[in-house]
Order: C-alpha cells, then sequence, then structure tokens
C-alpha cells in the first residue's frame, strides 16, 4: 500500500522537467551502469501538456522534494529536440545521484528571454572536449558523438558512459523496452535495487520500508489528464532475489469481495489473494527463509484486507470454510458479548495474524474479532468493530460508496493486490511511513477531490502493475453546467477556441492559437493531441474539408500571409503551402456548391481574388481576380432557389453578388458603408448592415430595403433564412423580442444549430459572463456562466448533451457541458 503514493509522486515529479519524445532500445547502450530510474519519452507535445495541465500535480512542481531531487535538472526544461531521447538516474551515494540524458540528433535550447540564456563554455576531460553550461543556477556538460548528444550532470559520469557503450545491456531492461506502449506520453523505468538514493526524500528513517525489497523492477507508461493520472506496466520480481512480489509467485489473480463486508466510511484498505493458501504458504517459507512448517488453520483463506477506518486499523480474512478458524479463535477468546444481534469476542492472544501472514500484516494487535458469514473481522479496538457490525446491518458498505464505484471502472475485476483510499487514508498512510517532507507536499495538493487506487495482477513471469489518481465525479443534476476540463496554454489565446470534427470518432475536438503562433489540437479529455507552430495568426475561423473524398477530414485556414491545409496529425497536405508576398490576407472561404467536395478556395488580398480548386490549381474559368477595391472580409457563398451568389463586400461600399464563374448576378447600385458585420441570407434576401447600425436587404433582382435600428457602429449580427439576431450595447435582439442584459462590453452574436434546436450566445468580455438563449430568447436555465469570450458550441460527444467551450483567462480555455 505504501508505495502506491510513492512510486506517483518520484515518477511524476521526474516527468514534469522532461522535453523530449520517443525514445528507442539502441540509446540504451549509453545509459549509465546501475541506473536507478530510467524514462523514455514518447510524445513531447502530450506530455508537456498533460503534466502542466494535471490538476493534482500542479501543487507539487514547487515542493521541497521536487527540489531537493531535480534542482539540479532544471537546465532541462530549456532543451529543445524532435528526435529520441532518454533520462536516467544513477546513484552516487546514499544521498545524492547524476543525471544523464541522450537524444539523437539535433539538439538545441530554447531562448525565451535573456535571463535563461545559458552560458557555455569549452572544457576538456580525459581527452575529450565537452561544452559545460551554467543555467538557471544548475551546471551540466554535454558532448556530441556520431549521431547522439549526451547531457549529463557529472563529466566523470558522461566519460565512464561513453568508454562502456558496449557494455551488454541489462536483459529484462532490454525486454521491459520492448514491451512499452509508445502510444503513451512517456514510459518509467524503475530499478529498484538501485534507487535507495530517494528513500531519505521518501521514508521516515525508522521504517522498515525502502524502494529494494518489493520488486526488481517496475515500468509503467504514463496517461495522464487533467483529472486522473494512471500508471500501467508490470513489474519483475527475479527468483534469485527476495522481493515482497514473490509471495504471490504462481498464484492466481481472484475477484475480492471484501468490500461487501467494510464500512462506507473505509478511508484506506489493502488485500491480498490468492487461489491457494498453500502456495503463498511455501512462497512466505522462502521469503522469510524459515525452516517452519505451517499448520492448515488458515488454508480456506482466499482474501487478507487491511482497513484504515478513522486513524485506526482493522483486518478481513475471507475464507471459503470458517469451521478450522472458528475452532482456533475459540481457544483464543476470553470474553463475549452481543452487539446488534452479532457476537464479539475478545482474544487473548492478539499477535498471530503476524505470525501467519508476516510480512503482509504488521504492527496489528488482534484484540477483537466478529463472524460475518465465512468472513472474520479484527480489530484492535471495540469500537472500530461494532462500527463495521452497525454499518453491514444499516447496508452502509464499502462497495456501494463512491470511491469503490469509481476506482472499479478502471481496475480489473481479478486481483493480488488491490489498494484503494480517500484523501484521508493517504495522509494517514503517509503519516505513518514517510517523511513530514512528503506529508506536507502532499498536503499542498487538492486530494481532497481525489481517490487513490492500485492494483497488482500475477502473470506468469511477472505482475501487471496499475496506479491511478482520479478525481471524484458526483452524479449530475439535470440542467446543471459543468466544467468537464481547462487547458492551460504555454502563452496567451490569439484565437477563440474552435470544435472541429474527428472523423475516425465522429466526435468533435478543439482548435486553437496562441500568440505564439502555436495551433493546438486538443482532444475531448483535454489533451493536446499536437502543437504545430505557425508563420502568422489564423484569420477568422478554420474549416474543414475532406480533399481526397475518403471520409478522413483536414483543417484549412490563412494566416497574415499563407494558405495551409492540415492533415489530422497538424502535417502540411502539398500543395496547400502557399505564401502570398504582401501578406494582409482575409479568412479563408470555401466554397462546396453541390456539396459533392469538389472545394473553390477562395483567397482575398486587397483587391485581388484568388480561387484554387482541390489540387491546389488556380480555377482557370473564375473572371472576377480584382476587384478594384479592398475585400473587407471572406465572401459568402449563398444559395437561393438552386441559384449561387458569391457576396464580396468591399471598401469602397460596393456589394458585389456574383455567379460562379465571377460575373455580376446581382446588381447593386447603392454603396453602403459596411460594419463589421458580414453578408447573411435572411428570409431569401441578401442583409447587411453599415456602420449607423442601419440594416439593408437586397432581394436577387437588386432592389434595396433599409430598416434603420439606430445602432452603435460595433453592433452585431448574425441570422440564418428565418432567425435575425442583433445586439447592441445590452440590448439582445433575438426574433424581434429584445433582452436587456447587464451593462458590459458584449461579443457579436452567434448563432448555432443543434438537435434541431437554435441557441443564440454572447459573452460580456468585461465582466466574463457567457450568456445563452433559445430562439424564442428564453435563457437557457443556469446561465451566464465564467467564459472570457465567445463561444463555440455542439454535442461533441454524441451523447445528446451540449458542450461548449470558450476562452478561461488569457492563456487557457475552458469545457462546459449542459447535463
Amino acid at each position: 500500500m505504501r508505495f502506491i503514493l510513492v512510486f506517483t509522486f518520484i515518477v511524476f515529479s521526474i516527468l514534469s522537467c522532461q522535453k523530449q519524445k520517443e525514445s528507442t532500445t539502441p540509446l540504451l547502450n549509453y545509459l549509465p551502469q546501475n541506473a536507478s530510474v530510467i524514462i523514455k519519452v514518447n510524445n513531447l507535445t502530450n506530455l508537456k501538456s498533460e503534466l502542466k495541465n494535471n490538476d493534482f500535480l500542479k501543487p507539487l512542481y514547487s515542493t521541497t522534494n521536487y527540489d531537493h531531487i531535480l534542482g539540479r535538472m532544471k537546465a532541462l526544461e530549456l532543451v529543445q529536440s524532435d528526435t529520441s531521447g532518454i533520462l536516467a538516474f544513477t546513484e552516487i551515494d546514499s544521498l545524492n545521484s547524476e543525471f544523464i540524458y541522450v537524444s539523437d540528433k539535433p539538439l538545441s535550447f530554447v531562448n525565451p528571454d535573456k535571463d535563461k540564456s545559458p552560458t557555455i563554455e569549452s572544457v576538456s576531460y580525459e581527452g575529450r572536449s565537452y561544452n559545460r553550461y551554467e543555467i538557471k543556477q544548475s551546471t551540466f556538460f554535454s558532448i556530441e558523438l556520431d549521431r547522439q548528444i549526451i547531457l549529463g550532470s557529472s563529466l566523470n559520469l558522461i566519460d565512464a558512459i561513453i568508454d562502456n557503450m558496449n557494455t551488454e545491456i541489462d536483459p529484462v531492461l532490454n525486454s521491459l523496452f520492448e514491451t512499452s506502449n509508445s502510444d503513451k506520453s512517456a514510459s518509467v523505468y524503475l530499478n529498484l535495487e538501485q534507487s535507495n538514493w530517494m528513500n531519505d526524500y521518501v521514508f521516515k528513517k525508522d521504517t522498515a520500508i525502502q524502494f529494494s525489497g518489493f520488486a526488481d523492477w517496475v515500468t509503467f507508461d504514463i496517461e495522464p489528464s487533467q483529472d486522473f493520472l494512471q500508471l500501467n506496466g508490470i513489474s519483475i520480481a527475479k527468483d534469485s532475489t527476495k522481493n515482497l512480489l514473490s509471495l504471490f509467485k504462481n498464484t492466481r489473480p481472484a475477484i475480492g469481495n471484501l468490500s461487501a463486508k467494510m464500512p462506507a466510511n473505509t478511508d484506506a484498505f489493502i488485500s491480498f489473494s490468492f487461489d491457494t493458501y498453500d502456495v503463498f504458504a511455501q512462497n512466505q517459507k522462502d521469503y522469510l527463509e524459515a525452516a517452519f512448517k505451517r499448520d492448515s488453520v488458515f488454508n480456506t483463506v482466499e482474501e487478507i484486507g487491511v482497513l484504515f477506518i478513522e486513524n485506526k486499523k482493522a483486518v478481513i480474512l475471507s475464507t471459503y470454510g470458517a469451521e478450522n478458524i472458528t475452532k482456533y479463535l475459540e481457544d483464543k477468546s476470553s470474553n463475549n458479548a452481543i452487539y446488534m444481534g452479532r457476537e464479539t469476542f475478545e482474544l487473548v492472544s492478539n499477535k498471530f495474524l503476524y505470525e501467519y501472514f508476516n510480512p503482509l500484516l504488521k504492527e496489528f494487535k488482534a484484540n477483537y474479532y466478529t463472524i460475518l458469514e465465512n468472513t472474520f473481522i479484527f480489530s484492535e479496538e471495540l469500537e472500530v468493530l461494532q462500527g463495521i457490525i452497525r454499518d453491514n446491518s444499516s447496508g452502509s458498505t464499502f462497495d456501494k460508496s463512491m470511491l469503490y464505484e469509481s476506482a472499479r471502472k478502471v481496475l480489473a475485476d481479478e486481483s493480488s493486490i488491490v489498494f484503494m483510499a480517500n484523501a484521508k487514508g493517504m495522509e494517514d498512510i503517509l503519516e505513518m511511513h514517510c517523511t513530514k517532507e512528503l506529508l506536507n507536499d502532499f498536503n499542498k495538493t487538492e486530494a481532497s477531490n481525489y481517490i487513490f487506487a492500485g492494483q497488482i495482477v500475477a502473470d506468469a513471469n511477472f505482475y501487471h502493475t496499475n496506479l491511478l489518481i482520479q478525481k471524484k465525479y458526483k452524479e449530475k443534476e439535470s440542467n446543471t453546467i459543468s466544467a468537464l476540463f481547462r487547458v492551460e496554454l504555454d502563452s496567451d489565446l490569439a484565437t477563440n477556441p474552435q470544435f472541429v470534427k474527428n472523423h475516425r470518432t465522429n466526435k468533435k475536438e478543439i482548435v486553437v492559437q496562441d500568440q505564439d503562433n502555436n495551433l493546438y489540437l486538443i482532444s475531448t479529455q483535454g489533451k493536446i493531441l499536437w502543437k504545430k507552430q505557425l508563420k502568422g495568426k489564423i484569420q477568422g475561423k478554420i474549416s474543414q474539408v475532406d480533399l481526397y473524398k475518403n471520409g478522413r477530414l483536414q483543417l484549412a485556414f490563412t494566416t497574415g500571409n499563407e494558405f495551409l491545409i492540415l492533415d489530422r496529425n497538424g502535417k502540411e497536405v502539398a500543395p496547400f503551402n502557399m505564401n502570398f508576398p504582401g501578406g494582409n490576407l482575409n479568412e479563408l472561404a470555401v466554397f462546396d456548391y453541390e456539396g459533392k467536395r469538389n472545394y473553390r478556395f477562395v483567397i482575398t488580398q486587397g483587391s485581388k481574388v484568388f480561387m484554387y480548386n482541390s489540387k491546389g490549381k488556380s480555377v482557370r474559368g473564375f473572371k472576377y481576380t480584382d476587384t478594384g477595391s479592398p475585400v473587407l472580409s471572406a465572401p459568402k457563398h449563398i444559395k437561393i432557389r438552386n441559384k449561387d451568389y458569391l457576396v464580396f463586400m468591399l471598401e469602397n461600399g460596393e456589394l458585389k453578388i456574383m455567379n460562379r464563374v465571377g460575373n455580376s448576378r446581382v446588381k447593386v447600385t447603392e454603396k453602403i458603408e459596411f460594419s463589421s458585420n458580414n453578408t447573411y441570407l435572411y428570409k431569401n434576401n441578401f442583409i447587411v448592415t453599415d456602420k449607423n447600425g442601419t440594416l439593408y436587404s437586397i432581394d436577387t433582382k437588386g432592389k434595396v430595403s433599409k430598416t434603420k435600428f439606430n445602432y452603435s457602429e460595433d453592433h452585431g449580427l448574425d441570422a440564418t433564412n428565418k432567425t435575425l439576431v442583433t445586439n447592441n450595447e445590452n440590448i439582445l435582439s433575438i426574433k424581434g423580442k429584445n433582452i436587456t442584459l447587464d451593462l458590459g462590453v458584449y461579443t457579436h452574436p452567434v448563432i448555432f444549430y443543434v438537435h434541431d434546436k437554435i441557441y443564440v450566445g454572447v459573452t460580456d468580455i468585461q465582466s466574463q459572463k457567457v450568456y445563452l438563449f433559445d430562439s424564442n430568447a428564453v435563457p437557457i436555465q443556469n446561465f451566464p456562466v465564467f467564459g472570457y469570450s465567445m463561444i463555440d458550441l455542439d454535442d461533441i460527444d454524441n451523447d445528446r448533451k451540449i458542450e461548449f467551450v470558450c476562452k478561461d483567462q488569457e492563456n487557457a480555455l475552458v469545457l462546459y457541458k449542459i447535463n
């Protein structure tokens, strides 16, 4: 049980400094001898984002243990590379370690500001030339080989690695590398026999617990998200070494049933299961190196559980036959009493459980016990036993608790060892066995919002290992609004977050760009799937297209001077990486006249108009290539009674309505001083507004009708063919129905159509409030909610419930769900 939080803390503290991706087995040749911690990073973007945005980990980055263990590695925060790399720690003495980082070329340093620029000088050591770096109060060294670059905290360590590059790789480590999941963000390999340097940072000096003695090797694939940390992997315990896991060698995992007897207020428990007691007893004998021969009193035991309830302990034994154990306990009993119809017994001898189940049960005095069917429950205090009886009688048992139900969704049904705890349980365990520093670090987290669980499942020659820290979830009431996740980016947002479709899952994901021109794709779980550096800010919204008509979608957009199309993985699709000298591009317009994916991509630059087909070729038949006056915004394609109209708003006040080939289709004689709103179709007419708030409605023959709203210049407009929405200052109008909002600074309204229902959204960016209404101007329940920008709204996971995304402060976005 004590290893659950320890492994999690060490692994995630170490990972929080990593900046590299994917490692391959040949890099193992460069590892130092007896490396204790090895980290293979598979995906740079995912790992950095997941760790940065994980709510549980954030408070740990400024803790004492973090600084002790990783202080000298802060320089690696500025390392940048797109190649494979692994990080390793090796023990120097009982208190210290050195690190080594091996990466395929190339490798460079990020230089965000002058204060973080490294001081670099050349040094010689043992006939080799190195670079010596001083950065962020730490010193480290590097050397370039034929294909690799080695960074390390010690010249002696790097030199020794180079001299011993052909040393045979530990076959266990090599096989573990082969089994790791390259789809996960990272994999961690712990050589527990070489990890004693970490003991003083984790365990009390008077505890017998150490990293060594649990297993020889433990490896985890890392899967963090905003609300959970999950470590999945295996543990190896060699037959030739004495390890705790060897107690379960040649046993089969079982489905535990103690949860139905445990009280609901259990803070933590650990259970041990085995299919055959005799096999466990032989393993126990080998582990203890004892010559004794056990009698058969407890040979019907299938599961042993240790419970922590309000700083007190209880032990439960689940059996398939109670007769021998009952007789054995009767001989050790002195008094009995009846509590709520159950008989309780006091024991005159209280150390027998330790004698029979050492080392699984330690420091426990079995002073009282009761029997519930074939389950024996022992406690040190009578009140604890009575509480367990009371909860069983009322049906308030652990199997009905949120902790149990949440953890069982992730854990396998059968286990050799299973552990669950709430924050109180974890705190009690840390207080008993770990340093004050680690306990203080734990208390800085929001642990009360989380559950903690772990599981080990014995297999043929290894042990499946699964650790979990997950935020607690409560059943959502109908019509409530809940934040599903929040993602913090590397810098402030430059665009509003927008939903796009994942053609593989048919669900929606999020795209957004930051002010460093990084474009992000974010999953429905809040993971950054990739980040791509662009040369400029995206203009307007991103469109999705199916260039190859095979159901696979791409992202199409313009920046200030580029027209780009990216595939699902963020790779540029040739030839759609076009550059336009002089820049000043408008938002990309994508026309699909017949809905057959024969796209026309329209780019406007000043008075120039460029139209390309799905192969990136200019559409020669399109004649309207120069408008004579700068185009104000992306042209619109509007269809009325099977006729196509291409609409251009020009700076000189002309509204040009053309046909497919660029000839004039509707002549508008009146010039308009256009507002910042676009052109829309409303009641089969083209509508625009001017800076004085006058609405112009133009029919297909060019007849103009005007409606003077007397709006301010920055008023908003959106429309469908049947719904007109405007806003002016704090007045929102939907289908002619006015809504007076609080005084503020409002975004333009946006219409969303989801599941045959219209929603209208608008945001007060001054007070950071998002408002949502239906088509009848009725506010949606529980709005407004907090938000910094206009929203995008859709059913992103196809569960008939609506989600919306918006900016959350300057450098983050938040996804809400309307239940």
